[in-house]
């Protein structure tokens, strides 16, 4: 099974791309489920259908046609089917603070439970081979960062804290109770935690796996919508994930001649050779402004003709190495370049901002830190069998 992850800023067209993407695996042959990870979801409207209709089988995939269905979590129906002992712990802890039963049922819905109920749908279908290929229409960047970290950051805590947590409160919960405003979380409340983190069991592994899932990174050829996919590719990198494409959208096309967009036109073209200096060796796709709204089932199939061109196979594995990694040894950061054309002789290498710009004869190569190494300062370089290895201290 092949997993085809869309990130980007809000209103970049990923949701539209995602769809087109669909549509082409459909045409392709290919088993194919293009799911919603945003909780504003908007899946169901760029397929132009009836909300009515779509709503009565809302957080099952909906078919679209014999090999294509889309599906948004809908996070109320997953409260009940998955997070049930959670939420009434939750919502009980918030009536004791005065908030009505409304509020704190609203309130109960905690960050994260839809983006794990997507995970939980993933692996499911996984483990099922019910699907040939996943696509998943993730929310905007910060949250899509969100959704990667979950399984590591779970996992971290059944290990360390869950057994610690559920056996002390076992301890002292009769006490507790007697003497606590609120009562305290009973033991099914953790056993729901631990249903949950089995129906997560093994997703890191397959969102990590470059031969199962690719990140795609949708964006538009603007200044502020740039600097988000930068970070985008440096946190997704750093949780171990491949980009194997950007997705650059509304590029104006060159049949728009008119000079009142002279400005746009100029701007435009600056930042795609930004893209194309900070993203290489990872292919970019151009995709034009188009003159109409990309909605219903034809316009996205324009797309995807104009996306995949000569039938191009969006499930086809393009890239299995990640550009750069960051690890921490002992005192010192590393940044790992693969340069595999690389000789010492064409080497430079300087810090801009939060950038380590590498130079390999007239190429220049950025790549951008994670907040934790921006203040660093690389203090000694090598390369060792095409890997440019790079020290950063603080200075």
């Amino acid at each position: 099974m092949r997993i085809l992850l869309f990130s980007g800023k809000g209103g970049v067209g990923k949701t539209s791309v995602a769809a087109a993407t669909g549509l082409q695996l459909s045409r392709l042959g290919y088993s194919t489920l293009v799911m919603s990870v945003d909780p504003a979801h908007s899946l169901a409207d760029a397929f132009d259908l009836e909300t009515s209709l779509f709503q009565e089988k809302t957080s099952e995939p909906f078919p679209i046609d014999d090999h294509l269905s889309i599906q948004e979590v809908n996070i109320q129906k997953e409260i009940k089917r998955h997070w049930r002992e959670i939420s009434t712990y939750v919502v009980s802890v918030l009536r004791t603070t005065g908030i009505s039963d409304v509020e704190a049922e609203e309130l109960a819905i905690l960050p994260g439970m839809e983006e794990l109920s997507a995970m939980m749908y993933v692996n499911q279908f996984r483990r099922e081979q019910k699907y040939d290929v996943i696509v998943l229409d993730c929310a905007p960047t910060a949250e899509s960062m969100r959704f990667v970290s979950m399984p590591t950051t779970l996992e971290w805590y059944m290990k360390h804290i869950f057994p610690f947590q559920r056996g002390l409160l076992k301890a002292v919960r009769p006490v507790a109770n007697r003497i606590s405003p609120m009562e305290l979380p009973n033991d099914s409340y953790f056993a729901n935690i631990q249903y949950l983190f089995a129906r997560l069991d093994g997703i890191a592994e397959l969102l990590e796996d470059p031969k199962t899932t690719s990140v795609r990174l949708v964006t538009n050829p603007e200044k502020m919508v740039l600097r988000e996919t930068q970070r985008a590719f440096v946190y997704f990198s750093l949780h171990g994930l491949t980009i194997d494409s950007i997705i650059v959208n509304r590029v104006l096309p060159e049949a728009v001649t008119d000079t009142w967009f002279d400005q746009w036109r100029a701007s435009q073209a600056k930042i795609l050779d930004e893209i194309e200096e900070y993203f290489a060796p990872v292919p970019m796709k151009r995709v034009p402004l188009f003159t109409h709204e990309v909605l219903g089932r034809e316009r996205l199939e324009e797309l995807a003709d104009v996306l995949y061109k000569d039938k191009d196979d969006p499930a086809a594995v393009t890239r299995t190495e990640a550009p750069f990694t960051f690890e921490k040894r002992n005192a010192h950061y590393e940044v790992r370049v693969r340069l595999p054309f690389a000789v010492k002789g064409e080497l430079g290498l300087f810090k801009k901002g939060d950038e380590l710009v590498v130079e390999i004869g007239t190429l220049r190569r950025h790549i951008g830190l994670p907040t934790s190494m921006s203040a660093l300062t690389p203090t000694r370089a090598t390369l060792q069998n095409r890997i440019l290895i790079v020290e950063m201290k603080e200075a």
